[in-house]
């Protein structure tokens, strides 16, 4: 209630100003199968935050054969700073388990990748991998993406897979789907110091996304990236290998000599030919934190007044935050007229609209695809000089 002053004067007052709210990219949620450390307490199918790589030991004890704590320490090898686990109940159906752990991510309103490791610990009875299995999860990650609207799926490549494999795996994700389709496919898998076997690499290329994000932004292709903690490949990828996997929408891991291994690929899941539109993944990635930003920062519209000093205020909020999008270089065009339009006024708001509760907005983009071909002419002229 409001102070009262005894005589008239000026009072001092000390306001503490709440911050405005920090989208922060580049957080996965990583889910699989993990026990209770030893001497604690179980804690199945609950999101749990981690700020350090260590901080997983503390927390689960992994199960057998399970890739959960690989992805995290890959995860924070490569530029991540924080996740959250959901340990999947080890004593499941390992299957069922990991779509229930999934499920419980959708009221999380701070992550925007989800990956999913030990999709590739399913096995069939004679100890194979068991490709229907990992499917069906790995479908349930997109679907899970898709519903939310505001998170993109990092999804690894099957076990052991060859160049056919994955091809296939890649088709039958995308097969009956529209674009956009939220989620990218990465191979081969990872060789690290800490382990015999080779790893997914999931946990390695969800800390490039977030190591990316940081130094440039979400609209910066997270590719030709160097991938750190890693020996080698299971598989070896050249030029050749590439020019069947690009088109194919998978995208590579390659190592280059004095380069090391990187990431070699930046496009989602989806049909091919694909929807240019929604070829990459930081194009795809760009729309779904508007999205998340639009969440978190306009809330404050819901019962207001549906008039036009709504709609100014609306429009002038959102273009300040696609201006600042296009001074960082998001968008296309040299002025924000060119990057984007917001619309918000009497054409797309009529009468009926606005007596059904609803306050329309149109927001249009011009975002920028990545430099993915790199094309140098070298011209030889007549008299012998060439120029390139």
């Amino acid at each position: 209630m409001p102070q009262a002053f005894g005589s008239p004067g000026v009072y001092r007052q000390e306001v503490v100003m709440r911050p405005p709210p920090v989208l922060e990219t580049g957080v996965p949620a990583f889910v699989g199968i993990a026990g209770p450390p030893p001497g604690g307490t179980a804690r199945f199918n609950v999101p749990l935050a981690l700020y350090h790589k260590e901080d997983f030991a503390g927390l689960f004890a992994p199960a057998t054969r399970s890739f959960l704590a690989d992805a995290v320490a890959g995860f924070f090898d490569n530029g991540g700073s924080r996740c959250y686990v959901v340990a999947a109940d080890p004593q499941a159906n390992p299957e069922q388990a990991l779509v229930d752990a999934i499920a419980v991510l959708a009221p999380l309103d701070d992550m925007d990748l989800l990956a999913v490791p030990d999709a590739a610990i399913l096995v069939t009875p004679e100890g194979a991998a068991d490709k229907a299995a990992i499917a069906r999860v790995q479908t349930a990650m997109l679907l899970h993406c898709a519903q939310q609207g505001n998170r993109f799926a990092i999804l690894d490549s099957l076990p052991g897979a060859s160049v056919d494999d994955v091809t296939v795996q890649c088709a039958q994700l995308a097969a009956g789907r529209q674009e956009p389709v939220n989620g990218a496919l990465y191979y081969p898998w990872l060789l690290t110091a800490s382990r015999p076997v080779s790893v997914p690499p999931c946990g390695h290329v969800a800390g490039i996304y977030r190591r990316s994000d940081d130094r440039t932004g979400v609209f910066k292709a997270p590719a030709n990236e160097e991938v750190f903690g890693v020996l080698d490949l299971e598989t070896q990828i050249d030029g050749g290998v590439q020019d069947q996997l690009n088109p194919a929408r998978v995208n590579c891991l390659r190592a280059f000599p004095g380069r090391g291994i990187r990431v070699w690929g930046a496009r989602t899941v989806g049909p091919v030919p694909p929807d240019l539109n929604w070829l990459y993944v930081n194009v795809r990635r760009l729309f779904l934190t508007l999205r998340r930003w639009i969440d978190t920062n306009m809330g404050w519209a819901t019962f207001e007044p549906n008039d036009v000093r709504l709609w100014v205020r609306v429009r002038r909020e959102m273009t300040v935050f696609l201006t600042g999008l296009q001074r960082d270089g998001a968008l296309k065009g040299a002025t924000p007229d060119e990057a984007f339009f917001v619309k918000c006024d009497a054409e797309n708001n009529p009468p009926e609209v606005r007596d059904l509760g609803q306050l329309i907005v149109e927001i249009g983009l011009a975002p920028l695809s990545p430099a993915e071909f790199i094309v140098v002419r070298i011209v030889r002229h007549a008299g012998g000089e060439a120029d390139s």
